[in-house]
């Protein structure tokens, strides 16, 4: 497994330190500016923002959820389920895949205002830097799960 520091030339951003929230984010691991501009978009509450990294027929798999697919849907369920959550990713990843593509693994945790719960997120990015795929998954076990419950 190796990093990589692609460039998205089309949607510039800024490095950022998440443990001051004055700077920027940063994840040890992880120089991809797509992967950074997820976590930045999704920590503003702009969630149009974040579905627009997605490739046009991208799916987001949240947990316990089925796939969504494309952006607008994307955008849509990040507005009525992320709402509150500040996401505190940590370390992660990443490796080009046989096809071209890169595998992002990133592990942090996740707070709300109800609740807080470490989270693995997966990305897929095809060689033009778009997410194809991510995937959300809780990492806790069955008890704090149930902990979770509305």
């Amino acid at each position: 497994m190796f990093n990589t520091g692609i460039e998205r030339e089309e949607k510039p951003m800024t490095t950022v330190n998440y443990l001051t929230q004055t700077q920027g984010l940063t994840i040890d691991g992880i120089t991809l500016p797509l992967v950074l501009r997820y976590f930045e978009t999704m920590n503003a509450g702009n969630y149009e923002a974040t579905a627009a990294l997605f490739a046009d027929s991208g799916a987001m798999h949240p947990p316990f959820e089925q796939p969504i697919e494309g952006t607008d849907a994307i955008a849509s369920y990040l507005n009525a389920e992320a709402t509150g959550m500040q996401l505190l990713p940590r370390q992660g990843v990443a490796e080009i895949l046989d096809n071209g593509d890169t595998e992002v693994q990133v592990t942090g945790r996740v707070e709300t205002p109800f609740f807080g719960v470490n989270v693995a997120w997966i990305f897929v990015l095809n060689p033009n830097q778009d997410i194809t795929f991510a995937r959300i998954k809780l990492l806790a076990s069955p008890q704090e799960l149930l902990n979770l419950r509305r």
